[in-house]
Order: C-alpha cells, then sequence, then structure tokens
C-alpha cells in the first residue's frame, strides 16, 4: 500500500514508483472514478479510452475529441 498527503489546496504526489508504472508524466490527465465508498484514480491513456469507447451514446465523436486533445498535450511537452 503507498500512502499520500493531501495539502490544503487538495494536491496529492504521486510517488515515482507509481508513475513510472502507469507511465505519468507532467501533464498526464485522470479520471477519478467513484465506486461506493472508494475513489480509483486513473491515468488518462489510449488503452482507457479504447475501454471507454462508446459507454457514451455520442457515435465516437467524444472518444475522438478527447483522443486528439491527449495527442495535442503530448506534442505541446
Amino acid at each position: 500500500m503507498t500512502m499520500a498527503t493531501m495539502t490544503s489546496k487538495g494536491q496529492i504526489v504521486i510517488p515515482s514508483r507509481l508513475r513510472a508504472r502507469f507511465n505519468m508524466r507532467k501533464g498526464t490527465r485522470v479520471v477519478i472514478q467513484e465506486h461506493g465508498d472508494e475513489m480509483v484514480l486513473r491515468p488518462i491513456t489510449r488503452d482507457f479510452l479504447e475501454k471507454t469507447a462508446g459507454i457514451l451514446a455520442t457515435k465516437g465523436r467524444l472518444s475522438a475529441k478527447i483522443i486528439n486533445e491527449h495527442k495535442k498535450a503530448r506534442i505541446e511537452e
């Protein structure tokens, strides 16, 4: 189990071991999901987008937009 402390601004530091494992760099976006009384933090990656594609009735437009934004963010780094 890995622990972190939240700052007064609600920020936490993800330990470097986990950032490396999940290929997270500066600017990596995350999604926070609620499951009962738990929170799950997941980096937004192509794999994550492919797994969640189609859960919203947007005919693929939303997924394409998110993928394009993700590509732009990577280029700007």
